[in-house]
This record gives C-alpha cells, sequence and structure tokens, in this order.
C-alpha cells in the first residue's frame, strides 16, 4: 500500500523547486504537474478499490468545480481552441492537489505535519533568493545575472518557457537611478516568489506562536527578508494590508515578551517606509501614477475592462487574452491584464471572475472561524494574496496556483479535534 500522506509531504517540500520537464520541442512540463496527477491517480484507484472516495462536502468544493466548468465552456469562444486546451490542462493538472489534501489530512497532527513541510521548503527557497540578491554586490549583478540565466532558467523552468522568460526579464528593478537584480530564487519572476512566500509567512509565524519553536522564528524572518528583495510592489501592498489582521488574529496568543517582538518590529517597519531606502522607495512608487510601469498597468486595465464590457458571459475563451491585445501574439508571448480578477474575467467571464473571488471569501471565513490559531493564519495568506492579486496574476503559476489550493483544502476540511495539543 502507498504511504499517501508521506508522498504529499514530500510534494509539499519539493513544490518551490520543481524541475522542469522537456517531453518534445517547444514543449515544457512542470515536473510539479505530474507528481500532482500520479497521486491523484493513485488515491483514486486505492479509492475505488476500497470503495471509498471523500469529496470535502464544503462550499469551496462547488464553487471549485464551478470555476473549472466555466473555463471548459469559454473554449466555445475561443478564437484558438489549442491555446485554450493547453491552458484547461494546466488548470486540470494542479487542482487534483484540492481534493488530494482533503482526502489524506484528516487529523490535526496531518495538517501541522503539511505545514511544517511547505515551511521548511518556503525557507529553503528564501535563502537561495536572499543569496542570490546579496552576491551581486560582491560579483556585481551582470554576472549573478548572466549565472542564473545559463544555469538556473532551464532546469527549473523548461528550454521554452525560459526563454521567454529570458526575452522579457523582469529581474531588474531601478531604484534611485541604480540597476538591482531582484530576488527571484527558482522562479520565472519576482512577483512569483512574492506570491508564494506571502502564502507561507503568516502560517510561519502562527506555527512559532503555537510551538516556540526557533527555526520557525528564524524561517519568518528570512522569509519577510527575501518576500521584500522582490521589490514586489504587489507583494508589498498585501503584506501591508495583512499586517492589521495578524495583529487582531495573534495578539491574545502572544506572551508579553513577544508582544514586545511585535512592537519593536513594527517600529523598525515604519522606520523602514520613513526613512528612504530601496525598499521604501519601491513601494511609494506604488501610488505615483505617473510612473512609467503604474501607467502601462493602468492602461491595460482599461483594455481588459473594455473586453469585459464587451464580452461579459464567457469572456474571449481561456487562454486568449493575448489575442485580443496583439492578434499576431506567440503563446509564450507575456500579455495579460496584470489583475488576476481582470484576467479571469476576460477569458472566462464575469461570472468567473466573481466565483473566484468568492472561493477566496469562503476559505478565508472558514480560516478565521477555526478554533485553531495556526489555520487562523491561513486567513492573513489569503489576504496577502487576494491583495497582491489586484496587480499580478499568479495562479497560472503551478507552484503558486498548488500551494494556494492546499491552502484552500486546509480551510475546507472538518477536524474532530483541531485544538493544539
Amino acid at each position: 500500500m502507498v504511504d499517501m500522506l508521506q508522498w504529499l509531504i514530500i510534494l509539499a517540500v519539493y513544490l518551490p523547486f520543481q524541475l522542469a520537464l522537456n517531453p518534445g520541442e517547444g514543449v515544457d512540463l512542470a515536473s510539479i504537474r505530474v507528481f500532482i496527477l500520479l497521486l491523484f491517480l493513485t488515491w483514486l484507484a486505492q479509492g475505488l478499490k476500497n470503495k471509498k472516495l471523500f469529496l470535502p462536502p464544503k462550499i469551496q468544493t462547488l464553487l471549485i468545480l464551478s470555476f473549472l466548468f466555466l473555463n471548459s465552456l469559454s473554449l466555445l469562444v475561443a478564437r484558438n481552441t489549442d491555446w485554450s486546451i493547453r491552458k484547461l490542462l494546466f488548470l486540470l493538472s494542479i487542482f487534483p492537489i484540492y481534493f488530494i489534501v482533503g482526502a489524506l489530512v484528516d487529523s490535526w497532527k496531518k495538517v501541522e505535519k503539511l505545514i511544517q513541510a511547505l515551511i521548511f521548503s518556503g525557507v529553503l527557497v528564501a535563502l537561495l533568493g536572499i543569496f542570490q540578491f546579496s552576491f551581486q554586490f560582491i560579483l556585481g549583478w551582470e554576472k549573478i545575472y548572466k549565472f542564473w540565466a545559463q544555469y538556473m532558467v532551464v532546469p527549473f523552468l523548461g528550454r521554452t518557457f525560459g526563454k521567454a522568460v529570458l526575452e522579457n526579464p523582469s529581474w531588474l528593478v531601478n531604484i534611485s537611478g541604480k540597476t538591482v537584480l531582484r530576488a527571484t530564487a527558482v522562479f520565472p519572476d519576482p512577483h512569483m516568489l512574492a506570491f508564494y512566500l506571502g502564502l507561507l509567512i503568516p502560517l510561519a509565524l502562527g506555527v512559532f506562536m503555537a510551538r516556540k519553536k526557533n527555526w520557525l522564528l528564524v524561517g519568518f524572518f528570512l522569509m519577510l527578508i527575501a518576500d521584500l528583495l522582490t521589490f514586489s510592489r504587489g507583494g508589498y501592498l498585501g503584506l501591508l494590508a495583512s499586517f492589521g489582521l495578524a495583529l487582531i488574529i495573534s495578539w491574545n496568543k502572544i506572551g508579553k515578551k513577544y508582544k514586545s517582538a511585535v512592537i519593536a518590529s513594527a517600529l523598525i517597519a515604519f522606520l523602514i517606509l520613513a526613512i528612504p531606502n530601496p525598499v521604501a522607495n519601491r513601494f511609494f512608487s506604488s501610488f505615483n501614477l505617473k510612473e512609467g510601469s503604474n501607467e502601462g498597468r493602468l492602461e491595460m486595465w482599461k483594455k481588459a475592462q473594455r473586453i469585459v464590457l464587451n464580452k461579459p458571459l464567457l469572456g474571449v475563451g481561456l487562454g486568449n487574452y493575448p489575442l485580443e491585445i496583439k492578434p499576431s501574439a506567440d503563446y509564450r508571448e507575456p500579455i495579460y491584464a496584470h489583475n488576476t480578477y481582470l484576467d479571469i474575467a476576460t477569458e472566462s467571464g464575469i461570472t468567473n471572475a466573481l466565483i473566484w473571488v468568492a472561493l477566496l471569501v469562503f476559505s478565508l471565513v472558514n480560516f478565521l472561524r477555526r478554533k485553531n490559531p495556526i489555520l487562523n493564519m491561513g486567513a492573513v495568506s489569503l489576504v496577502i494574496f487576494s491583495v497582491h492579486s489586484f496587480f499580478e496574476t499568479g495562479i497560472f503559476s503551478p507552484t503558486v496556483l498548488a500551494l494556494l489550493l492546499i491552502l484552500i483544502s486546509l480551510s475546507a476540511i472538518e477536524l474532530k479535534n483541531e485544538e493544539l495539543a
């Protein structure tokens, strides 16, 4: 009998470091997709053999099935059905993780084991991002950029996707007239790293407050530092928006000495924003509507809104948004609305965008209702993700989407005794 839970833990650790497969010319396949499908088929086979299959009886399950159905239905209006099918197959290869977690993680001990595995891998990828960023001040950003382009892109992203990333890189940022290499670790761009770490940072804090294990506190700060070094303004706004909720959830559960540490951290955060420095400059540039990338993003939003108003029911078809903006666009060309909700609405309709919002809201509320303080922090993770999603689209990153679905599944599962032991 295959130990499904053990394989799920291995998947959690492997998640941010997943290697790319190249099964054919011009085809890249994230190995995490194969991993999830194999795990799902094994679970399905065992369930059919034992005549016992479990689906989480929650509103999240209905919303997920509705989301996938409307994405499938949008193929009827797609200009390029091949692109739609490729994107749909991507979704269908990642979404099974929701059902796997819901079926296998049925006790608080298993929940905590899975969360700690996710945090452990998050800390490792954060360390890699910090080293990547730091070494540019020793060797120069040009050498680190060249090393990453030559040795890190193809193994983790694949030849075709890696080439597209290098042709349209977002690895560099201009801070006060100085070029700086942003932390990306093994992700295609800094925004996806920020999405991933943003989902894990609150969980690390929650487990630390509950278990008082020093490695979790160190991990929390390492992931936070790496997140800041992405210079992702959407990520910054997500962290800022989540701060109040995190404080409300955790304040009564924090000992006196840790309350002093929280107050000190808040003061440090204030000073970081008050004193001119690269992070503060990057953060405040988010509110400068005349800044180049902000102007570009506003224009993208306007174009996306026009498409939504013209085709509100099923959109333009899954994966077909780039063709509305540029009819000669290539599949790998990075053309999207830079807003998750608009991207969903343009490609599969307003109703589907509302279903996605409902999925996030119900999951967030479910986390807040839990008796377990660690699960409560899952709500903070979803706030970070939801706010960041106003400025970037992370759901078509296999790693980010898989992690998000794991958290959504954890919000939906029923545990008999979820109080901390």
